[in-house]
């Protein structure tokens, strides 16, 4: 993991800075000199954001109320979008779905905001620290995209063993998204991609992360991947649907009556 601190950005953010220090383990940064790889700032009015002092690209932050965030909820293609035809909507029938690798929480927004209950899990702190802020500053929010931040539990668990330790099926649909190492310095990740790196590195447990969702899920298994990367290893998928940039491979259930093409 990269070396962090945290650094509130105005005096009214100092109290906050402190209680994350507490809950994260992290130093509060006092000075803005000797930076650390990466720094988790803390601002009274904008929340939390992650930032890399040794680069001119702007802090990650979790925003579901950003205009990205609006515009893809508003023009994504709704229930015809490959996302949603992944996680099986369809008219009359809107799954709950565990996303179990929460990330930065965008497709868990998308589907929250097509009408999903959606489980979001992510084990890395800081990351699940981004989401929570993002959450509660999403949820005090009117309209639809507070509606739909409403719809998202967030739990902080390392999902193999959470989905472990409960009883099947845990959800009808469970959704996977894990981070891949770049596969060619042509092919480097984007900008929030890199920060997440930086933090958490590459799933190197994705087997294991399939045989887990494969055991909890009620219907299917969705697995998210470039759309020119190899299978991952373990069972075949049964089909995959295909965006410009993305993959999303469809596991059916063992026993399950249900087709993952639905």
């Amino acid at each position: 993991m990269a070396s962090l601190s945290i650094f509130p950005v105005d005096a009214a953010a100092v109290a906050r800075a402190r209680e994350l220090s507490r809950q994260l383990g992290l130093t509060v940064q006092t000075t803005d000199s000797d930076w650390p790889e990466v720094v988790l700032r803390v601002s009274h009015d904008q929340g939390l954001s992650l930032w890399r002092p040794d680069s001119r690209e702007n802090p990650v932050s979790v925003d579901f109320l950003s205009a990205h965030a609006e515009y893809r909820r508003r023009r994504g293609g709704g229930r015809k979008q490959t996302l949603a035809r992944a996680a099986g909507l369809r008219q009359g029938h809107t799954p709950h779905v565990i996303d179990a690798t929460g990330g930065l929480g965008r497709d868990a927004f998308v589907l929250a905001s097509l009408g999903c209950e959606v489980t979001l899990l992510e084990r890395q702190p800081v990351i699940a620290a981004l989401l929570e802020d993002g959450l509660k500053r999403a949820r005090a929010a009117d309209g639809r995209a507070g509606e739909a931040a409403r719809r998202i539990t967030l739990i902080h668990a390392d999902a193999i063993i959470w989905l472990a330790s409960r009883s099947a099926p845990v959800a009808e649909v469970i959704y996977l998204d894990p981070m891949y190492p770049p596969r060619s310095k042509s092919a480097l990740p984007g900008r929030e991609m890199r920060v997440l790196h930086l933090l958490a590195g590459a799933d190197e447990d994705i087997p294991a992360l399939l045989e887990a969702a494969l055991a909890a899920a009620g219907r299917r298994v969705v697995l998210k991947r470039p759309r020119l990367a190899p299978q991952a290893v373990g069972p075949a998928p049964e089909t995959s649907l295909t965006g410009k940039s993305t993959r999303f491979d469809l596991y059916p259930v063992p026993n399950s009556q249900h087709s993952p093409a639905n």
